[in-house]
């Protein structure tokens, strides 16, 4: 094989689901049966359209009562406030008497603490009133609720209730999910990257997308969202696994089909050419291939060129490191089989003169059959190529090497 100049695109690689980005999770927020199911799965709704109607029957019997209920304190408040009236007449009258000495000051009191007592009465009836109204104000909004409608323009997906079922909701829980809003014509892929590759993937990184509903298109998309905490699977076991959830937009590409039942019509758009897209659905399989770094016109080799070896070792040590480990360890009081981190160096064979020469090299990036050369060999040579054993540790710096077409054989 041959160093080249080549073009080298790093990749991380990850699987998921197809998603809409915005997508409206329909809950009730009171419970009964639902009456009416104004949709069915598929349907375009708008805002505002009517999806669900729960039976009001409850919540129009809690009103009455509490129509009943403040109607009472009302009048209530009108009877406290007469009392009041009769309180004060009495208070200035035995005031008046109090002064001239005509009546004793326990009757004073008396009279005045009537009057304080109407007074309280009258604030607390105000209070009660306020309390019942807006008890009614909450029975009517409860109410108001039992009619479900679109809160966005959007398909109706994941409809999981029918005419009859009885749904359950307040205001301190979630309630059933009864259905979701989505648009579909604004799609994302949902896929988890390993916690090794998570730190090459940057916002706004470009990506290619295979949808395994369309097995002979590509699909271009952008990273539009990294998840700052981790998933871990298998916790505490040999198993565990750490992903990061990463959001890439589906960026679609206009015309791609001119069979109608592969495209959808997107009711939302105002460009006529983006009227029409690729009938992605909410669930469909998968694969990213995020481009986190390219290098343009780069040297390069395959991959299995590049190898490690450890320089300071001579050919005995060569053959105690094929020994068993147990062998290695048992002997790691010999400095001369010690092998530090310093002497371990990447390098690659090229043939020169007949012979295979050994030089160190320094790598770059890596697509998944070549990695980039920064510096040790130039584009041109020629390089030996072969299985890791053959290159890690049977070929020798300076082995005579036959070169037969895009064969190298050695002695």
């Amino acid at each position: 094989a041959t160093a080249k100049l080549k073009t080298i695109t790093q990749l991380v690689s990850a699987s998921g689901k197809v998603q809409p980005e915005i997508e409206v999770i329909i809950r009730p927020d009171v419970s009964g049966e639902i009456i009416e199911l104004a949709v069915k799965e598929g349907d375009f709704v708008r805002e505002g359209d009517l999806l669900v109607r729960i039976k009001p029957d409850i919540y129009q019997a809690q009103i009455d009562n509490l129509n009943a209920a403040l109607l009472t304190q009302k009048a209530r408040l009108e009877q406290t406030r007469a009392s009041l009236i009769q309180a004060e007449a009495a208070y200035k009258r035995d005031k008046q008497l109090y002064d001239k000495e005509l009546i004793s000051e326990m009757e004073y009191i008396q009279t005045k603490s009537e009057l304080d007592a109407q007074k309280a009465s009258l604030k607390a009836s105000e209070y009660q009133i306020q309390s019942a109204e807006a008890q009614l104000r909450q029975a009517q909004e409860e109410l108001e609720q039992t009619v479900i409608r679109a809160p966005q323009n959007g398909t109706v997906t994941g409809l999981g209730v029918e005419e009859g079922e009885r749904v359950l909701g307040n205001s301190q829980m979630a309630g059933t999910e009864m259905m979701r809003v989505s648009l579909l014509d604004r799609m994302e892929v949902l896929v988890e990257v390993n916690e090794n590759d998570i730190v090459n993937v940057d916002f706004a990184d470009t990506t290619r997308i295979e949808v395994d509903a369309y097995p002979e298109r590509r699909f271009n998309g952008v990273v539009t969202e990294i998840a700052n905490s981790a998933r871990v699977t298998g916790s505490g076991t040999n198993e565990q696994v750490t992903n990061y959830q990463v959001k890439v937009r589906i960026v679609t590409p206009h015309n791609l089909d001119s069979s109608p039942d592969k495209l959808v019509r997107t009711e939302s758009s105002e460009d006529p050419e983006q009227m029409f897209v690729p009938k992605f659905r909410p669930g469909m399989s998968a694969t990213v291939d995020i481009e986190t770094q390219t290098a343009v016109n780069v040297v390069s080799v395959p991959i299995q060129a590049v190898t490690v070896r450890d320089f300071a070792k001579d050919s005995k040590t060569q053959k105690a490191e094929q020994d068993s480990a147990e062998m290695i360890l048992a002997s790691s009081q010999d400095e001369d089989l010690v092998i530090k981190d310093e002497d371990i160096r990447k390098v690659v064979f090229v043939v020169e003169n007949g012979n295979a020469i050994r030089k160190e090299v320094e790598t770059g990036i890596s697509d998944n059959t070549h990695i980039q050369i920064l510096s040790g060999i130039s584009a041109g040579e020629e390089i030996v190529i072969g299985s890791y054993r053959t290159l890690s540790n049977s070929l020798k710096d300076g082995d005579k090497v036959t070169v037969n077409n895009k064969t190298v054989s050695f002695n």
